[in-house]
């Protein structure tokens, strides 16, 4: 008798395994374990719509009851596998050890906590499920000194809500800038200037050295030794891949789960997806980690497909957004060893494009409230475009011909 398919992890790329089993034509036992108590919801409206009230929890839910029903899933919520066992293909959860004839792990990431004093104290939250966007909303709820330590997308969005709902928000970066490892500098000086302009205060180059307060929060003291008064700290400086399981079990990891480009793990019939995956791909010269829906779904395609019999290598070009207050910011590639950057469009507007090259070809698009750009991004760069830079830069030039023809050679 088939032990079908256990897939540890309720979230985005779980589910869409799941899913496209089943609209594959799987008719195995599928049995989805998720450690929190929910359902599979969304978790980009979290630090975005739901967090400045523009969307309700009720819209995060990915499918509702009715869909695990009839789609015969099997999904078991609240509940955590504690070890996996590849010899005898069963996990053991509680009480209970599973059976599987293939096993995916999509746990995805924790919150990486900030390793000073004071970070314990109440009022110093994170962003990272729905319970933590919970607790945030309602702490916003009354106008507040907001301190957001790190400057990446999970940090601005939280100071745009926080500012949006009245409270009064300092964003601390380690870094030289805010959305170094995502975006170019162009776009990054952008985004800052509309955060300085609706009232965010951007600090750089700026370490944290203590939480201070008694009974709780009342402020955040920086290496240089500045105090800055805040009665909520949220904490943004990236996350852990929640690989442990996978380690403990005698699986390959390196700072995540390793996989092949069929997303395999070294156990037989294991594999891992989405943000806990290190994986090999041709738009990096180095396997890497991508925390985004895009990959979450598309990874979750590619495992199904496998599964099927239909496997090939996975090969999506990576990409993002990002919504803070009137900005849209979307992005595609990785922006690996850049050797050029041409922005298109005014750099001073709400409305430009940055393409990122290395050895002439296009590798990274981001995109400011531009979405055609972003599409016409996505193709230049599945196909290694090789565009003039003054062509690039030329706001008339036809982009969208460019990506739908052989690019021309510089």
């Amino acid at each position: 008798m088939s032990a079908g398919v256990v897939i540890i992890g309720g979230g985005q790329a779980g589910l869409q395994v799941a899913t496209s089993l089943r609209q594959g034509g799987y008719g195995e036992a599928i049995r989805i374990i998720g450690a929190e108590p929910y359902a599979p919801y969304q978790r980009p409206p979290l630090s975005k719509a739901v967090l400045s009230g523009e969307a309700g929890v009720d819209t995060v839910p990915l499918r509702g009851q009715v869909f695990f029903t009839d789609n015969r899933l099997d999904l078991v919520t609240g509940r955590r596998v504690e070890a996996i066992d590849p010899g005898s293909k069963t996990v053991t959860a509680g009480a209970d050890t599973i059976a599987y004839d293939h096993l995916i792990i999509a746990t995805g990431a924790d919150v990486r906590k900030i390793p000073v004093p004071g970070a314990d104290l109440p009022g110093v939250l994170y962003l990272r499920g729905l319970d933590d966007a919970l607790k945030l909303k309602e702490a916003l709820t009354t106008p507040r000194n907001v301190v957001v330590i790190g400057g990446g997308f999970i940090g601005l969005e939280v100071a745009a809500s926080a500012t949006k709902l009245g409270s009064s928000a300092v964003v601390v970066e380690a870094l030289p800038r805010v959305l170094a490892r995502s975006t170019a500098p162009a776009m990054a000086d952008a985004i800052v200037r509309r955060h300085t302009e609706k009232g965010v205060k951007i600090m750089t180059g700026a370490g944290v050295a203590r939480i201070e307060g008694e009974g709780k929060v009342s402020a955040v003291v920086l290496s240089d030794g500045t105090t800055l008064a805040a009665d909520l700290v949220v904490v943004g400086i990236g996350v852990v891949p929640a690989a442990g399981i996978a380690k403990a079990a005698g699986i390959d990891t390196d700072h995540g789960i390793v996989v092949d480009p069929l997303l395999r793990t070294s156990a037989p019939d294991v594999f891992a997806i989405g943000d806990v995956a290190r994986f090999p791909t041709r738009f990096a010269p180095r396997p890497v980690m991508v925390e985004s829906v895009q990959n979450a779904i598309d990874q979750g395609k590619a495992v199904a497909a496998t599964i099927l019999g239909k496997g090939a290598a996975y090969d999506a070009v990576p990409w993002f957004w990002s919504d803070q207050f009137d900005m849209k910011l979307q992005t595609t590639g990785l922006a690996f060893d850049i050797d050029e950057t041409v922005v298109r469009g005014d750099a001073d507007s709400l409305a430009f494009s940055v393409f990122q090259l290395k050895g002439g070809r296009v590798i990274a698009v981001d995109s400011l409230n531009k979405p055609a750009d972003h599409m016409i991004g996505r193709r230049l760069v599945a196909a290694g475009a090789q565009l003039r830079t003054e062509d690039l830069a030329d706001p008339s030039y036809d982009l969208k011909r460019a990506a739908m023809a052989d690019a021309p050679r510089r």
